[in-house]
């Protein structure tokens, strides 16, 4: 779902996301120490991947999500993907 924060700065995409309950699935680091400086809404799924195709990325989210599904019910605000 598009939300018109293209290019909108880290903090914005931040308070997006804690306003409306939804995670930042990134490959940049700022988004962790966002998470971590204070309890909120927002949560980031952290992609410690290398480069790698589209295709590819989407295989490896599809691969792990019966464990990033289990992450967010169980309450985890950041959940690294490697």
């Amino acid at each position: 779902m598009e939300v018109g924060l293209g290019q909108a700065a880290d903090i914005d995409i931040w308070r997006y996301a804690c306003e409306n309950g939804r995670f930042v699935i990134t490959k940049d680091e700022d988004f962790l120490y966002l998470a971590n400086r204070e309890p909120s809404a927002g949560g980031v799924i952290w992609v410690r991947m290398g480069n790698s195709r589209t295709a590819n990325l989407l295989a490896e989210f599809e691969r792990l999500w019966p464990r990033i599904k289990a992450s967010v019910e169980a309450g985890d605000r950041v959940i690294e993907i490697r």
